[in-house]
């Protein structure tokens, strides 16, 4: 994975994009910059398969996350796992009212790392003979697309190539907070998306788009006629023991110990409360709806380290079938320059290491909770954090997390 504007995935925490600043070019009668290449060519950084991990480096880890709660953070959880050791920590406050000291153990909002679990069960039900990756949408759920829509396939969603759009709807956190009970159905949300145009021939871009995985979920339950929280709760979360962990529904709470998630907002914001030289909201309490299949998973940094050994080991998927979780589709990525190559595999983002380490896993961010997961293939890392971020989904890059995954997998200077 790389590090792309919108940290959506865990590429966005291990390899930036290099700067192209302006160089102004001076004569004696004029000063003229020079205008930055809109669309660089790509930054590939190479696999070496003889790249070794290096050993942990507890100080570098506790320095990312130190100095909690900061302007960026409240709270961060940290756990490195894997064959070539361990190390746990946490830093920050659980609750900016009563300054109750954070802790390890608690749950959180895992975001967009739910879209592993549900890409999970969709392969499983492949195993099974219930779903096919060749297989399209159109038959398996007729009606849900416009006629006017190409053929998708059940493997285009898995791995962001479908081409289906996402919904407009306001792009301002002011209309989220307004909005954060709201709750959504499946159907609603997709119905809303496909009123836009097919964005590109399936099979031909790459675009990370929620509506993906809100289809899959579609699709989990028509074959299976139950409903997606019941089948990830009874082929994953139960399996695999990840007994802190749930899909809450419709529910706004976070059930049993949490932290509290807060967004930064300007003053005179509603309900705005003072930190620090700022203000912030808390957003602890929000409906998930909007994000269902694609954002709705609570957990906690033990129980996804359970999860990424157990799915990396094809406990979770059949080993037959675990290969598109790992493979990068050979295409361009759907954007304004249309040059850079993918990187979203099927549920996970590959991403290149600085030294060549290559690695796996998904980012996920809810206002107030970034979180991410990450692992080499043969398990001799892994990486697991929560950062109660107060801008958790920033357009720009978390230089918290960033520190983080460097800190866990990458050489000491």
């Amino acid at each position: 994975m790389k590090l792309a504007a919108a940290c959506l995935a865990l590429a966005t925490t291990f390899v930036t994009v290099p700067a192209h600043a302006a160089t102004p070019a001076l004569s004696t009668s004029t000063s003229v910059a020079a205008t930055p290449n809109p669309c660089p060519p790509p930054a590939v950084v190479q696999p070496d398969p003889g790249a070794a991990i290096p050993p942990i480096n507890p100080a570098a880890l506790r320095q990312a996350i130190g100095g909690l709660p900061a302007a960026d953070a409240t709270a961060a959880i940290v756990r490195v796992g894997g064959s070539k050791g361990s190390w746990t920590g946490v830093s920050g406050v659980a609750d900016l009212a009563t300054q109750r000291k954070a802790s390890g153990n608690v749950r959180f909002r895992a975001g967009s790392v739910t879209k592993m679990l549900t890409t999970a069960v969709v392969l499983q039900l492949v195993a099974e003979g219930k779903l096919s990756l060749t297989g399209t949408v159109q038959d398996y759920l007729p009606g849900l697309l416009p006629a006017s829509y190409p053929k998708v396939r059940v493997g285009q969603l898995l791995n962001h190539t479908s081409g289906l759009p996402a919904p407009t709807l306001p792009g301002t956190f002011e209309w989220v907070y307004q909005t954060r009970f709201k709750t959504w159905t499946p159907k609603e949300y997709v119905a809303l998306a496909v009123q836009n145009p097919i964005e590109f021939a399936p099979g031909t871009r790459q675009h990370y788009l929620n509506t993906n995985t809100f289809v899959a979920g579609l699709l989990i339950e028509q074959v299976t006629d139950r409903s997606y929280e019941h089948e990830v709760t009874t082929r994953i979360l139960r399996p695999v023991g990840m007994r802190n962990s749930y899909l809450p529904g419709t529910s706004p709470r976070i059930r049993g110990p949490h932290h509290k998630g807060y967004q930064s907002v300007p003053a005179g914001f509603d309900d705005a409360i003072a930190y620090g030289d700022g203000h912030v909201v808390d957003m602890t309490e929000t409906s998930v709806t909007s994000t269902w299949a694609s954002g709705d998973l609570i957990s906690t940094t033990a129980d996804l380290e359970k999860f990424v050994t157990a799915l990396f080991s094809g406990k979770v998927v059949p080993k037959a079938q675990l290969a598109p979780m790992f493979t990068v589709p050979d295409v361009k990525m759907h954007d304004e320059c249309g040059n850079q190559p993918a990187v979203y595999t099927s549920g996970m983002t590959k991403l290149v290491l600085p030294g060549g380490i290559v690695a796996y896993g998904k980012t996920g961010a809810r206002h107030g909770y970034a979180a991410g997961v990450g692992a080499t293939r043969d398990l001799s890392r892994t990486l697991v954090y929560s950062v109660n971020s107060t801008d958790a989904k920033a357009s720009g890059q978390n230089q918290r997390t960033l520190s983080i995954a460097l800190a866990a997998f990458t050489p000491s200077a």
